[in-house]
This record gives C-alpha cells, sequence and structure tokens, in this order.
C-alpha cells in the first residue's frame, strides 16, 4: 500500500512539539514526511527541512507551502499546523479552502468565531480537520472510552480531571520571554493555564464519559502578581448525560511535573488514570477488589488492542499517543479516499468541533472567573 504524503508547518529545529510529530506520523509507515513550512525564518526553516530531506519542498513559508503544494499532482494528504496560537485560524482555513486535510494543534483558533467557521468549512468541502489533543490517543485512554460506553461501570455520576504543574512556580522567572507571553493577553488571548492545558483535561472528560459539557463555573488567579492571566483555575461544570464535572489546572503546583489524570465514578464502579503512568487503568467494581487493567494485556477492548505498541510491561509513551492519532487519520484519509467506511476502533480522532467546543469553554472559564464564578453556558452558539 502506498504511503499518505504528510507535511508539516512549524515544529522546526529545536522546536518542543516537532520531534513528537514526527515520530508519530512515521512510526507505523502510514505517512511519508514529504514536504514542510518548518521556521518563521525562511531560510532557517529551508535549511532545517533540507536536513530532513526534503528537498525542493523545503518551504520558506506556509503561504510558499500552499501554492507549492496546491500545483503538485502528488500534494501532501495531510497537513500538520504546530505554529504559535495566533496563526492556526488563518494556516488552517487556507489548507482546508485548498483541498488539503488537516491536523491543527490545539488551541484550534483563538476565537469561538473563528472556531465555527472552521467546522463549517471542513463540513462544506469535505475535507478532514483534526485537533491534536494527543493525549485521547493513549491506549488505555481508549480503552476507559470503550468501558464507559459499554456500561462497565454504569451511568456516570462524577468526572474528575485535572491537568497541574509547577513549571511555572518560579516568580523570579515571571519576565522569562519563554514564560510571559503565556500569561500576556496580546499574546494568550483571554485565558492562559486553562487554555493551555485545562482544555485537554476537559476534551478527556468529554471524550471519555461521551458527555459534552453544557456549562460551568469557574474560579481564577493569579498567584503571581504579575501575571494578566491565570495560572490557575478551578472548575465545575455539567455534562449533557447529567455527569457532574470537577477540574483543576494550575502552572504553579510545585512538585507536579505533567498532572494530568481522570477519574470517573459510575453507579457500579470508577476508573483512574494518569498520563505518568499511561500503562495501568485502575478498575473499582462497586462491593469488589481493585482491579489493575495493564495495557497490552489480552482481552481489552478492539479500541485498546489497536492502538497498544508494545509488549506488555513496557513503557508507552506521548510520541506513540501521537502516532494513534495519525493511525486513525490515515485511516480516515484512506476511508475516504477508496469510498469506504473507516474502521469503528479507529474512528476516534479529535474533531473541529471538539476544538471549537474547547474555545467556547475557555471563554466560559474567563468570564466566569470575572464574574466570582458565574454559572455559564459553555457551549458554542451553534451548538446551544
Amino acid at each position: 500500500m502506498a504511503k499518505l504524503k504528510w507535511g508539516m508547518i512549524g515544529g522546526g529545529e529545536g522546536s518542543q512539539i516537532g520531534p513528537a510529530h514526527r515520530l508519530g506520523a512515521g512510526l507505523d509507515g502510514a505517512f511519508e514526511f514529504a514536504a514542510g513550512a518548518l521556521d518563521h525564518r525562511p531560510d532557517a526553516g529551508i535549511d532545517y527541512g533540507r536536513r530532513m530531506g526534503l528537498g525542493d519542498r523545503a518551504y520558506g513559508s506556509w503561504q510558499d507551502m500552499l501554492e507549492g503544494e496546491r500545483a503538485r499532482e502528488d500534494r501532501v494528504d495531510l497537513v500538520t499546523v504546530a505554529t504559535p496560537n495566533a496563526t492556526h485560524f488563518e494556516i488552517t482555513k487556507s489548507f482546508l479552502e485548498s483541498g488539503f486535510h488537516v491536523l491543527c494543534e490545539k488551541p484550534m483558533t483563538m476565537t469561538v468565531e473563528e472556531g465555527e467557521e472552521i467546522v463549517k468549512i471542513a463540513a462544506a468541502t469535505g475535507n478532514i480537520c483534526a485537533v491534536n489533543y494527543g493525549y485521547s490517543g493513549y491506549s488505555l485512554v481508549r480503552h476507559m472510552k470503550a468501558m464507559v460506553a459499554r456500561g462497565d461501570i454504569g451511568k456516570v455520576r462524577l468526572v474528575k480531571a485535572e491537568f497541574a504543574h509547577g513549571h511555572h512556580a518560579d516568580a523570579a522567572d515571571a519576565d522569562n520571554p519563554r514564560v510571559r507571553w503565556r500569561y500576556d493577553p496580546a499574546q494568550a488571548g483571554v485565558s492562559a493555564q486553562f487554555a493551555d492545558c485545562g482544555i485537554h483535561a476537559m476534551h478527556m472528560a468529554s471524550f471519555v464519559c461521551g458527555q459534552e459539557v453544557t456549562r460551568l463555573s469557574a474560579d481564577t488567579v493569579s498567584c503571581i502578581d504579575v501575571r494578566v492571566l491565570e495560572d490557575d483555575a478551578m472548575v465545575n461544570f455539567r455534562m449533557e448525560g447529567g455527569a457532574v464535572g470537577r477540574l483543576w489546572t494550575s502552572s504553579i503546583a510545585l512538585g507536579r511535573q505533567h498532572g494530568l489524570t481522570l477519574q470517573v465514578f459510575g453507579e457500579t464502579g470508577g476508573l483512574r488514570w494518569a498520563q505518568e503512568h499511561p500503562n495501568q487503568l485502575y478498575h473499582m467494581p462497586l462491593n469488589g477488589r481493585l482491579q489493575v487493567i495493564e495495557r497490552g494485556e489480552g482481552n481489552l477492548s478492539p479500541e485498546a488492542d489497536r492502538t497498544s505498541r508494545v509488549t506488555v510491561g513496557h513503557a508507552e509513551g506521548m510520541p506513540l499517543a501521537f502516532a494513534n492519532i495519525y493511525s486513525d487519520l490515515a485511516e480516515a484519509i484512506r476511508a475516504q479516499k477508496e469510498g469506504r467506511p473507516m474502521d469503528p476502533a479507529a474512528n476516534l480522532y479529535p474533531r473541529a468541533e471538539d476544538g471549537l467546543r474547547s474555545m467556547a469553554a475557555v471563554y466560559a472559564v474567563a468570564a466566569s472567573g470575572k464574574q466570582d464564578g458565574a454559572w455559564l453556558d459553555a457551549r458554542p452558539p451553534i451548538f446551544r
């Protein structure tokens, strides 16, 4: 089977996220890294792209890449957008309208209105627009979702999500340009920590529970006084299926490293998973004993089996979770090309609609925090 062609915008030399995307896209041999505009500095982007083997398909800007690829018969099938947040909308919109499938880093856009436009463009063109909530690619997160869907813990009563770290806790570091921009409304928008990390936790809660967030109440605070935007937030929310949600996100929680965890409590059982220990899922049946489900063991769900990459007992990390998102997209693109339904176990990649819901939640959290925790509608207008 011929490889699909993949291109990347951003994620150049020294990038934090670029290597994870390149590892994920290349892991299964489904994609060939064929084109890229890898740096906002044209010469640096072309140089790095050529060193990565892209030849004359190493471009100096995303605009050059759009023009160059649009004219080729062997154009890229999928474009990953891994640029600064404020550029996501324009790049994603341009490539979708030109007939390309897109995987955009989160946040998909900077405003709800932009998110609604992306959703409409994807629907009108039929092109795939995915958003990289990459942690939903972990095998046991998908097994957790399957367990909830088949009723293993009964109706979900409560979900508790966290994404708390302490890497911005040093007040002396508050003026560091690599940190400062995250708390500057001119560069980050209306929210800092919730928009950066909290939306991952909220997306995972919705993904696993199969319920969307309808309304929320937020307490936001800047624990380091010079910051305009929040570095800690506690969010209570309600979901369309009746589940109650609690979410804490922080960047000043010293002692926490990554901190993405999810707990789901149902009528007949509870589940707990942590990203720093992704090989174990804890299941507590009502009136039973605590069970430890190991990634890679037998008799798991098709969703978990499909996304388990290495033998049981070995570490499986973030690039492999990203690889599962790329594997989903490869299956979706091929199914579209071949005019067939896609494998249901692969039909789990986050959509533009997820990116839009996240942006609506960001604005609701920011507004609620300024209104002393007022309960607000968390849904984008087109989904109300």
